[in-house]
C-alpha cells in the first residue's frame, strides 16, 4: 500500500478550483475530499524511481476555506492521527477580502543541530506556528518563494553523511548534490519540516528557482559556463536539477488549464516511467534555453503576479549580453501590457489566469503589477555601479587584460544582478514607467525579490517622467539562512554618499553610461531571517517587514520591523 512521503503542498488556488502536489511511496491513485463537497483525484506519475500527483480540485467556492483530506487508494494520509495542526484548507477569497501576499527568499533548510539553530529561528517556521496558532486569523493568501528553495552546494551535516554512503566524496562534485536523488534528499530535508510542511499545505505557493537551487553563481557569464561544461559532472548535477525543479517546483506554479495542455506533462503521465521524456526536456532547455519557459503568470482578481526567470533565460555572450533573450523580454512585456489596451489582443502567455474585464473608464485590468525576480533590480548605488563597471570590463572596453581580470572579479563578487547587464537593466525600467503611466496605469508596480541576504525598499524616479503608479523595489531575504558580517557592512555602506561617490569614479572607468533611472533608499537595510507581506486592497497597498526572533523564554515570534503604506485608498 503506497503512503504519503512528502506534501502535501497545496500550490495553484483560484476561486473554484486548486491544484495540491504529493509525492507518495509507490504507484497509487491520490484523492483530495473538501468538507464543502469538491474533490479531485490523480493517478501517480513516476521519475527516477519516486511517485508523484498533482491532484486538480474542482467545485470550490469563492469566498470560503475548506478543510480538506488526502487518501491514496481510499485510504486516508493527510491529515496525520496525531497531527498537532489544525486541518489543512483550501481558501478561496474574493477581490473584497483583499489580497495578502507574502514572499522571501534563500531558505537554507538544515534542522539546527542540538535544539540550536546556528543562522537564528526559521521564517517560515516562526509564521507557521503564528497561522497555527489562530488558524481564524489573518494569514497569507498566496507564499512567493523568490529563490535558492534547496542549497544544492552547500548541503547539512546530515545530507554530507548520507550522501557519502552513496559515493566517493573526494570526487567532483564532492559533498555537493550529484544526481536527481540527491535533488530528492534537499527536498525531503526541507518540506518534511512540521511547521513548514504544514504551511505549504495550506496557503498556496508559487516558486521561481535562483542559482543555489543548481549551483552558485549559476550562468554567470559564457566564460563560467564554458568551465562548468568542461567538467565531468556539470551535465548530470543540471539536468537533475532542471528535472527536479520541474517536478517539484514548477508544476505547481501551472493552472489546471495549463497542465492539461502541457505536453511534456502528458507525456511523462502516459508512460510507465517519465524520466526519459523529462530528462531530454532538460537536456533541451541547458541546449537551447529559449526553447523553455521557466517565467509564468499569475492572476489574483484584481493583482497580477509575473515571475520572470532571471537564471537560465539569460543570453551570455559578451557582445549581445541581456537577463532576458529576446523572447523572454517579449513574453513580459506581452503580460504587462495585457489589457492595458496598448496590444492587438491577450497575450496571457505561460503561467497565466484569465483576467477579468476593465473595470470602468480609463482603468486598466489590474490594480497592482508584481513583479517577481529572483535578483533585485535596484541595488545599492556602489554595488550598482561596479556591476556595471564590470559588465563593461568584460565586454573589453579596457582592454583583454582588464577583460580577463573583470572576469575573475565578476565570479568572486558574485557580480550578475540587473545592473550587471545593463541593456536589461534599462529595458526593464523602462517598460515599469510605461506600466505605470497614463489611464491604465496600476496603483503600484512593486519588483519582488530575493537573494541579497538582507531587505530593503527602494523607489525610483524617472527625469522628466514621473509614472502614476507608486513604483518599488521590495527586497526580503534571506528566509533562514547566516548574514555575514562583510555582508551587513558592505551593503550599509554601499547606500551612503560617500559610496555613492567612489561608484561615480568606477563607472568612469568602465566608461559606463550613467542610468536612465535613479532611485533612493526608503526602507532599511535590515538584517535577519525576515519575511515581507503586501497586503493589497482596491487601490490600496500596505508593506509590512517581520523578522523571526527569539523571546527570552526561548520561543519564536515575528516581530514587525516596518509597516507602511505604499498605496492609499482613493
Amino acid at each position: 500500500m503506497a503512503g504519503l512521503r512528502l506534501g502535501p503542498l497545496l500550490r495553484y488556488a483560484d476561486g473554484s478550483c486548486a491544484t495540491v502536489w504529493v509525492e507518495t511511496s509507490g504507484p497509487c491513485t491520490a484523492e483530495v475530499r473538501c468538507a464543502d463537497g469538491a474533490r479531485g483525484t490523480s493517478g501517480t506519475f513516476r521519475v527516477a524511481g519516486h511517485h508523484y500527483a498533482l491532484v486538480p480540485v474542482d467545485g470550490l467556492t469563492p469566498g470560503t476555506a475548506t478543510e480538506y483530506e488526502v487518501f491514496l487508494d481510499g485510504v486516508s494520509v493527510w491529515p496525520p492521527p496525531d497531527s498537532r495542526f489544525p486541518p489543512s484548507v483550501i481558501a478561496t477569497p474574493t477581490d473584497d477580502d483583499g489580497m495578502r501576499v507574502a514572499f522571501g527568499s534563500c531558505r537554507w533548510a538544515a534542522p539546527p543541530a542540538g535544539g540550536k539553530d546556528p543562522v537564528g529561528p526559521d521564517a517560515l517556521d516562526t509564521l507557521s506556528a503564528r497561522v497555527a496558532a489562530d488558524p481564524g486569523g489573518a494569514r497569507p493568501d498566496v507564499l512567493l518563494l523568490l529563490g535558492d528553495q534547496v542549497y544544492a552546494d552547500e548541503v547539512s551535516d546530515a545530507t554530507r553523511q548520507w550522501i557519502s554512503g552513496r559515493r566517493d566524496l573526494e570526487r567532483p562534485p564532492g559533498d555537493q548534490v550529484a544526481d536527481y536523488e540527491e535533488y530528492t534528499r534537499l527536498y525531503y530535508e526541507s518540506w518534511l519540516d512540521p511547521e513548514v510542511r504544514w504551511l505549504l499545505s495550506t496557503v498556496p505557493s508559487c516558486m521561481i528557482f535562483d542559482d543555489h537551487d543548481v549551483v552558485d553563481d549559476w550562468n554567470t557569464s559564457a566564460a563560467w559556463l564554458a568551465d562548468m561544461r568542461a567538467t565531468d559532472w556539470w551535465q548530470e548535477r543540471l539536468l537533475s536539477g532542471l528535472m527536479s525543479y520541474w517536478v517539484y517546483q514548477q508544476l505547481g506554479n501551472l493552472s489546471p488549464d495549463e497542465l492539461a495542455a502541457d505536453p511534456l506533462y502528458a507525456a511523462v503521465r502516459e508512460t510507465p516511467d517519465g524520466t526519459a521524456a523529462l530528462r531530454a526536456f532538460a537536456a533541451r532547455a541547458d541546449a537551447d534555453p529559449v526553447s523553455v519557459r521557466w517565467s509564468y503568470r499569475r492572476d489574483f482578481g484584481r493583482t497580477r503576479l509575473l515571475m520572470v526567470d532571471s537564471r537560465a533565460a539569460r543570453v551570455l555572450e559578451e557582445d549581445r549580453r541581456t537577463m532576458l533573450d529576446p523572447g523572454e523580454a517579449a513574453w513580459l512585456r506581452e503580460q504587462i501590457m495585457d489589457g492595458r489596451g496598448d496590444t492587438d489582443g491577450p497575450a496571457t502567455g505561460s503561467g497565466s489566469v484569465a483576467g477579468e474585464e476593465d473595470a470602468g473608464a480609463g482603468r486598466g485590468a489590474y490594480d497592482h503589477l508584481l513583479i517577481g525576480t529572483s535578483l533585485p533590480w535596484l541595488l545599492p548605488h556602489l554595488v550598482h555601479d561596479v556591476e556595471a563597471w564590470n559588465s563593461a570590463i568584460c565586454g573589453g572596453e579596457r582592454g583583454a587584460r582588464w577583460a580577463r581580470l573583470g572576469e575573475r572579479i565578476r565570479r568572486g563578487a558574485d557580480l550578475e544582478h540587473w545592473s550587471a547587464f545593463p541593456s536589461s537593466f534599462e529595458a526593464l525600467g523602462d517598460l515599469i514607467a510605461e506600466a505605470g503611466t497614463g489611464p491604465g496605469a496600476p496603483a503600484t508596480v512593486s519588483v519582488l525579490s530575493g537573494d541579497v541576504h538582507h531587505a530593503y525598499v527602494a523607489e525610483p524616479s524617472w527625469p522628466g517622467r514621473a509614472p502614476d503608479a507608486r513604483v518599488a523595489q521590495l527586497t526580503c531575504s534571506p528566509v533562514h539562512n547566516s548574514v555575514p558580517l562583510s555582508i551587513r557592512l558592505g551593503f550599509r555602506f554601499g547606500w551612503s554618499a560617500p559610496a555613492r561617490a567612489l561608484g561615480r569614479r568606477i563607472a568612469r572607468h568602465g566608461r559606463c553610461a550613467p542610468p536612465t533611472v535613479s532611485w533612493r533608499r526608503t526602507g532599511g537595510p535590515w538584517f535577519g531571517n525576515q519575511i515581507m507581506t503586501l497586503t493589497l486592497r482596491g487601490r490600496s497597498a500596505r508593506l509590512r517587514l517581520e523578522q523571526a526572533r527569539a523571546n527570552r523564554d526561548g520561543a519564536h515570534v515575528l516581530r514587525t520591523i516596518t509597516d507602511r503604506e505604499l498605496a492609499q485608498p482613493e
